[in-house]
């Protein structure tokens, strides 16, 4: 049975958001337990690799009162009536609060129908909700190979305190990270930021993987367009937007200030938000960390008989996993296929190459892509909007490669493993080339293309706080540093990471003074529309003729940097570079050409004129992880 495996060199670079376990729950609804070892034990490397036994600590969220009320009255919502409880600094959380219709049954793979039950009554669930989706650390670390239930539509909220207490706050939307195919609301907590920066905190879930990305004739029609949509995932969050155009105001938050911020996928998530016509005024605001533009047309959404070798997971790919007939299933039998069942057949699917898990439906997403339809100054919203992303993302995967890591047990294996990067200049290299590859991706290319419809407050940044306590066991500093989500703890002013956020995020002055800096800038910017620092000193626009960003970090390191190399200048260091192989450039060309946004074949083709056009770099990189699997049993240190 094939088994879903992570690259050696990543394709889909945003697998994760790792977070912090649900405040004070930890049973699960589990859908099913199937045969998904290869990316279960990828997330269970990652703990084991820095000596922790559990995939998750609970303990820092269990801070809020165990009281459902918490003393505080209801608060009645188009969906219900709902009870805050009492969270860390006078903060108020509204729990589990119903946004739409459960979407199974006839509603799978339709657009989200609005709940409407205002005398309900809603009490927080003994468990935490989460769309299905495949066991990871983006999803808890929770047991089980397949979690969650069909019915995940639900929303938290997060208040600086009772909604008696004022009125006007700003809203913040977020929109959590996994790749669109992991994670869930449960695993944020945004109580600190909102009570530090009187905010509003909306927290959501949205379908994912092929309940939220789906084209196939059976639903769609021969041509695909009958009707087009194919991003319920995406209808997910529009609906989740309507819901607090409609109800905020209750909660004392400014509808007519709301800000859409999400990491990763939730990143790529919050620039499909600001490409949709659909979008219109649900939104005034717009952040976008680590996140890309990369979206698949119709045909490649369903790709059939496999007609793009680049895209893996098309919808015709899954209906044959199921061992069904693309060209005689209808929709009713698509619909009756058992939730653990989809998940199974697309899971265990290899992925090599392009889920399409945005879709140009040319409803929710324009036909002509993301990155297209930003530059558009027609459908420009031209509102405020903030991206950036992390200065060292691919260590979250490359740190945890044997490729890159050597791993001994210098005392006992009664004690955690010790690790090694085995050739420091080939490693700190990659990282560099890949994460300043992710920043062009994330940042300046959509910022670019912004700029030319008309859009005047884009701020950009990076984050580079790294000032993590190395150990004898592990030089956290060196192997993760400024790695990929990092900055979510800052965001939310506690750990992340689980068991291991003592490392991560450390009780210490720098994480204190890093924390006022994130908490001020995000505070601001949905204040205001400007970011800015703790001294009051505001952000330069973006410049896409002379781009620069805002280096986050703290003390001297904190500032503008113009240090934004072109794709073709990386490319070029990737040339002159003397710690790589001849075979190793070639593959660094082809993550650098295909790993963020848009994917750019040509470019891989005609590097060097044509040095690597002989190079089979995704078959290369199977052979290489096969190797280490040969020899080590897994790509990634198992413990």
């Amino acid at each position: 049975m094939k088994r879903l495996r992570h690259l050696l060199f990543s394709q889909i670079p945003d697998l994760l958001g790792l977070v912090r376990g649900a405040p004070c729950r930890i049973g699960l609804r589990i859908v099913s337990v199937q045969s998904f070892s290869g990316i279960q034990a990828m997330y269970k490397t990652q703990l084991r690799l820095l000596g922790v036994l559990s995939l998750i600590s609970f303990s820092a969220a269990c801070a809020v009162s165990d009281s459902p009320d918490a003393g505080h009255d209801g608060i009645p919502t188009t969906s219900g009536v709902v009870q805050g409880e009492a969270g860390p600094e006078g903060s108020v959380i509204y729990r589990d609060i119903p946004f739409a219709e459960p979407p199974e049954g006839k509603r799978r793979w339709a657009a989200p129908v609005t709940r409407v039950s205002p005398d309900h009554q809603i009490a927080p669930f003994d468990e935490p909700v989460m769309c299905p989706q495949p066991q990871s650390m983006a999803s808890g670390g929770a047991d089980g190979d397949y979690l969650g239930s069909e019915d995940c539509l639900y929303l938290d909220i997060y208040t600086p305190g009772s909604p008696a207490e004022a009125r006007d706050w700003p809203v913040m939307l977020w929109i959590h990270g996994g790749s669109n195919v992991s994670g869930h609301k449960g695993t944020y907590d945004f109580s600190r930021l909102a009570a530090r920066e009187q905010v509003v905190v909306v927290v959501i879930n949205y379908r994912l993987g092929p309940f939220g990305w789906f084209a196939h004739p059976a639903l769609n029609g021969a041509d695909l367009n009958s009707p087009a949509l194919a991003n319920f995932g995406t209808l997910d969050m529009l609906e989740a937007l309507s819901w607090t155009q409609q109800n905020i105001e209750a909660f004392s938050g400014d509808a007519g200030n709301v800000t859409v911020f999400g990491e990763s996928a939730g990143g790529r998530n919050v620039f499909s938000l600001l490409a949709s016509p659909l979008a219109e005024g649900l939104f005034h605001r717009a952040i976008a960390q680590s996140g890309h533009v990369r979206s698949v047309t119709l045909e490649q959404a369903y790709n059939e008989a496999k007609q793009d070798p680049m895209v893996d997971r098309g919808s015709w790919e899954v209906v044959d996993a199921l061992g069904l007939d693309s060209s005689n299933v209808d929709g009713k039998a698509l619909r009756g296929i058992a939730a653990s069942d989809l998940l199974s057949a697309y899971y265990e699917l290899d992925e090599d190459h392009i889920q399409p898990l945005v879709i140009r439906d040319g409803v929710v997403i324009p036909e002509v892509g993301i990155l297209a339809a930003l530059a558009d100054p027609n459908s420009a919203k031209r509102i405020p909007v903030m991206a950036g992303t992390t200065r060292d993302e691919i260590t979250l995967w490359l740190g945890l490669s044997r490729y890159f890591v050597d791993v001994s047990y210098p005392l006992t294996r009664l004690l955690p493993a010790k690790i090694r990067i085995k050739d420091p200049a080939l490693y700190a290299f990659w990282v560099d080339m890949r994460s300043r590859g992710w920043k062009l991706g994330a940042v300046d290319d959509p910022f670019a293309a912004m700029s030319q419809a008309g859009y005047d407050n884009l701020y950009a940044y990076r984050f580079d706080w790294d000032e993590q306590p190395d150990n004898y066991f592990v030089p956290f500093s060196q192997v993760l540093g400024a790695s990929h989500a990092s900055e979510i703890a800052f965001l939310m002013g506690s750990p992340m990471y689980g068991a291991i956020g003592g490392y991560m995020y450390p009780d210490s002055d720098s994480a204190r003074e890093m924390t006022d800096v994130m908490m001020t800038a995000w505070g601001a910017f949905a204040r205001d529309g400007v970011p800015v620092l703790p001294d009051g000193s505001a952000w330069p626009p973006y410049n896409a003729e002379a781009p620069a960003f805002m280096r986050l970090d703290v003390g001297a390191a904190l500032g503008v940097s113009d240090d934004v190399p072109t794709h073709d200048e990386l490319l070029d260091r990737v040339a002159a570079s003397v710690v790589m192989s001849e075979l190793e450039q070639c593959l660094l060309v082809w993550e650098l050409a295909t790993a963020v946004g848009l994917p750019r074949y040509d470019s891989y083709r005609q590097w060097q004129d044509g040095r690597c056009s002989d190079v089979d770099a995704a078959a290369e990189q199977r052979r290489i992880r096969e190797a280490l699997e040969a020899e080590y049993g897994s790509v990634y240190f198992s413990g």
